[in-house]
């Protein structure tokens, strides 16, 4: 019953190829009951964002499990590509795949290392399977516990020290192609987090004017009203608010190009002198790389922020041994608890069947007694419990720290066990050794 994680990311699959295999988020809940009810998925979560698209799995069969998901990823919703995505995917397994779940959520696999959206994507990932009731008892614990060690890392290293979103990176961008943003006036497109986050830079950039267009006009307003400044416009008025902007910041969730080479021709037209610099941090890109045709127009797309990043990250280095530390520590933690699933059943029946027989001779016994009082009647009740708890302590404690050690010789004392209190189970546990399956 290996876990895996199946994916691509910006270290292997450039935008265009990330972009074609990007889900909707109305549509992440359709996708992870459909992953769901492959036979060999036992459950299921989807991380995606900006640069990456991974499934983490329980598998049933890690084979035929793997080439399920291989399936899904170029099938669901997507049709003919012109190239082949087994190129593009990395597959990790076992300890692999933990280890690698715990660096995305510290930060340490990300474009820019140590950068804050990761833990609320992750954790915006683990709530939507959640509630797809994708995740079973092994994801649940493994997401949680990923969760943790990002927090974390980050509170105890200086992984996310100067923090530096992809946002403000592409502020930057702009800045380092015009020379300076002050008295510009800008176009964000897209009032969400990234919106944010550009608006809110672009104010201490010394900004002039900060247009903000997002499909559903509420939103532009709220953005704007929360941040002070700026203004909101409706996406018809697109074409209008380019053509008097210096610098576009493009980061929508639609699933197409919100800008197109129409749409930028149209605005230069009305300004053919002045330049136009734009930075498209989404994924599905929002604007055609066709608008490069035009002059005075200069596009940079998230992988094009690659420099920039690399010139941000010498602080954040510094900090990766301490991160790793924390990352193996709650590796061997996870993988402990894998192990010790095997103990679950047979600890399970042992005390209930110690319970049931409690029980029953005590209340034999109060019923031979009927002079007791509440008092003696409690006393002994406790005494009872006490006996039976003390008796299951050591065979318990022993059979999880086998577990933890040797999964065969768990396995075996389970069975003897088994036999022992003729605890009526039959079948084996499914529990694989994690880190064997991570070799």
């Amino acid at each position: 019953m290996p876990i895996t994680c199946i994916g691509l990311s910006h270290h292997t699959a450039p935008v265009e190829v990330r972009e074609s295999h990007a889900f909707p988020a109305s549509r992440m809940a359709e996708a992870l009951v459909a992953l769901r009810d492959y036979g060999a998925v036992r459950e299921a979560a989807m991380l995606q964002t900006c640069g990456r698209l991974e499934i983490y799995a329980e598998l049933d069969d890690y084979e035929r499990g793997v080439a399920q998901i291989k399936s899904f990823l170029a099938n669901f919703r997507h049709g003919a590509t012109g190239y082949d995505i087994e190129s593009y995917l990395y597959t990790r397994l076992g300890h692999q795949a933990v280890d690698h779940l715990f660096r995305v959520c510290t930060g340490l696999d990300s474009m820019l290392i140590g950068e804050a959206e990761i833990l609320g994507q992750v954790k915006a990932a683990y709530v939507a399977a959640t509630r797809a009731k994708s995740l079973g008892r092994t994801l649940h614990y493994l997401f949680r516990e990923a969760l943790a060690a990002g927090k974390l890392a980050r509170a105890q290293t200086r992984i996310g020290v100067e923090s530096v979103s992809i946002a403000t990176l592409a502020v930057e961008a702009a800045r380092a192609g015009l020379g300076t943003l002050e008295g510009r006036c800008v176009l964000v497109l897209g009032a969400g987090k990234m919106g944010r986050n550009a608006v809110k830079r672009l104010r201490q950039e010394g900004a002039a004017r900060v247009v903000v267009v997002n499909r559903t006009i509420s939103r532009s307003r709220k953005l704007v009203a929360d941040a002070g400044f700026g203004e909101a416009f409706e996406m018809p008025d697109v074409v209008g608010a380019l053509a008097g902007a210096d610098v576009v910041v493009s980061s929508t969730g639609a699933s197409h190009f919100v800008l197109d080479e129409e749409h930028v021709r149209a605005a230069m037209e009305q300004r053919p002198e002045r330049p136009l610099f734009i930075v498209d941090i989404a994924v599905p890109r929002d604007v055609d790389p066709a608008v490069t045709n035009i002059a005075n127009v200069s596009l940079i797309d998230i992988d094009g922020l690659k420099s920039l990043v690399d010139e941000r990250l010498d602080q954040r280095r510094e900090a990766i041994p301490a991160v790793e530390e924390i990352i193996a520590e709650y590796a061997e933690r996870f993988e402990n608890w894998y192990r010790a699933r095997v103990a679950v059943p047979v600890i399970a029946r042992l005390t209930q069947k110690a319970e049931s027989i409690r029980a029953a001779e005590l209340k034999r016994l109060l019923a031979r007694c009927p002079d007791l009082g509440e008092r003696e009647q409690m006393l002994i009740t406790g005494t009872t419990m006490t006996i039976v708890s003390k008796l299951l302590h050591s065979a318990i404690l022993k059979i999880r720290e086998q577990a933890t050690i040797d999964h065969a010789e768990a396995l075996s004392s389970a069975r003897v066990l088994d036999d022992l209190f003729e605890l009526g189970s039959r079948k084996e546990p499914e529990v694989s050794n994690l880190a064997d399956d991570g070799q």
